[in-house]
């Protein structure tokens, strides 16, 4: 601090001025943000080459915004109306809530789906069930396509075809990496875990931000989820190329994947992969990635992606911070979890059949040895999970030929009366996660790292789609208040 002090007393006059002048810039153009409605600055003499400058939105981008400004119009209205009475109490706040992980508290408003502990997700009021069988899907295809639940996300209506075609055709045209990316990738040593690669390129598409670029320029506030809405569209048209770089590099010949732009968005991401080129293979990926499209607000990458978008970060940042933490074990890591576990149950039966009386004798075992078993439970949920459920569906149609689907199966028939018998599990059915990787590794993409890639390809929809909606509602800064132990004992404890 010395030396900082010393080296700024030596600065001439002039420069003090000018940092003066700089400061009181940024302090001004942060005023007109606060300010709604505030009038945009004069564009700076660069911006004709920044990345808004751009061509008009295309006819499919002009009706995506018209439909999402007419209900945030709605929207906007009811949330002015339950400011209006907002200090009326929705839930009483426990020592237990405030101690593990504010479970179960209501402090948070998402938009684009609702978990039910009963039902599962729904996607703007849709099961997962009624989603798969309204959502347009692929020529011939029996699975959802993931960027008509995008588009459902984002509007609340369920798209028709020619929609769904003229929202695929643009991802398409958006999805071409910048050179930096590339190169930013390419240093990175070949085994570093894919998750860190992604997040690592997130950032480094960052520099082209249409919403930050507006926002140094002082778009009113009123604007910001138009440009929220172009960094989001770029984000979800870009991301299957950046992982599919990831996957060719770290577990391939590091070739550049063939991109089809004839196929549509979840399709084009399995050919690209290169590890399976059936149809079932682009058919079990679009059923995945439109499952774990979004999952309400209060996981860990949507509450993070969330949390720093508040903060006006724009959408890299949010999503990059938002892959941390779906990077962590107890989040989307999970799903490879429980294939490693399905895979040492499998070597341990060896050539056997899985048997019911086997699959229970083992999870007494692992449940007495004072482990979990992993894929079954749910934070929220007292059900099934309709993601398992339906990931089940598909694999009977598809996957009879494959051991480790028995394997699945079994437990399926076994685990929950066991862990029901326990009388310590809430939930003993098994969740998404006990499923997902078997059918990853049945299409042989068996590298269990990049699994969570996978997860983040799709979870960027849903993030993006709330990340627009929270601007578009104009929710503020997110701000808990925390407190420590001691407050805690003199409430409850009277200490």
């Amino acid at each position: 601090q010395v030396a900082t002090r010393c080296e700024s007393d030596q600065l001439p006059q002039s420069s003090h001025h000018a940092q003066r002048r700089a400061a009181m810039d940024r302090l001004n153009r942060i005023a007109r943000h606060v300010a709604a409605g505030a009038e945009p600055r004069p564009r700076a003499a660069s911006a004709a080459m920044s990345p808004t400058a751009a061509a008009a939105p295309s006819a499919i981008v002009a009706k995506l915004k018209g439909k999402i400004a007419a209900l945030a119009k709605e929207r906007t209205a009811l949330k002015a109306e339950l400011l209006k009475v907002g200090d009326t109490k929705i839930q009483d706040v426990t020592v237990e809530m405030a101690i593990n992980g504010a479970r179960s508290m209501k402090t948070m408003v998402t938009e684009t789906s609702d978990l039910d502990a009963n039902k599962g997700i729904a996607y703007r009021g849709k099961s997962l069930f009624e989603c798969n069988k309204e959502l347009p899907k692929a020529p011939g295809g029996e699975a959802a396509l993931p960027e008509a639940a995008f588009w459902l996300l984002l509007t609340g209506e369920v798209p028709t075809d020619a929609e769904v075609k003229a929202l695929t055709i643009e991802l398409h045209a958006r999805s071409a990496l910048p050179q930096n990316v590339l190169a930013t990738l390419n240093t990175l040593p070949k085994d570093t875990h894919p998750m860190t690669q992604l997040s690592i390129c997130m950032l480094a598409l960052q520099k082209d931000s249409k919403f930050a670029a507006k926002y140094d320029e002082g778009m009113k506030k009123a604007e910001y989820w138009e440009w929220a809405l172009e960094d989001a569209l770029d984000l979800v048209a870009k991301i299957p190329l950046v992982a599919a770089h990831i996957y060719r590099r770290t577990f391939k010949d590091g070739s550049a994947p063939s991109y089809n732009s004839n196929l549509d968005w979840a399709g084009n991401y399995a050919a690209m992969l290169g590890v399976n080129d059936s149809e079932d293979f682009k058919e079990a990926t679009r059923l995945y990635l439109m499952l774990h499209a979004d999952h309400e607000g209060g996981n860990v990458s949507a509450h993070t992606t969330h949390l720093v978008g508040s903060a006006l970060s724009d959408p890299y940042y949010a999503w990059a911070a938002g892959l941390c933490g779906l990077a962590g074990p107890l989040h989307g890591l999970a799903n490879q979890e429980c294939l490693g576990w399905l895979l040492e149950v499998q070597k341990e039966l060896g050539n056997q059949k899985p048997t019911k009386e086997f699959i229970v004798g083992y999870v007494e075992k692992t449940l007495k040895s004072g482990k979990v078993v992993p894929g079954f439970g749910h934070a929220v949920l007292r059900q099934p999970d309709p993601r398992y459920m339906l990931e089940r569906e598909f694999a009977l149609k598809h996957c009879q030929d494959d051991p480790l689907f028995h394997l699945v199966d079994m437990c399926y028939q076994a685990i929950p009366p066991t862990l029901e018998k326990t009388g310590k599990v809430k939930n003993p059915y098994p969740n998404v996660d006990a499923h997902s990787g078997q059918l990853m590794h049945y299409y042989n993409l068996k590298e269990e790292n990049y699994y969570t890639v996978v997860f983040a390809v799709s979870r960027c929809m849903g993030c993006m789609a709330q990340y627009v909606w929270a601007r578009a509602l104009g929710l503020p800064i997110e701000r808990p208040k925390s407190v420590p132990l001691d407050t805690l004992a003199q409430v409850a404890l009277k200490k």
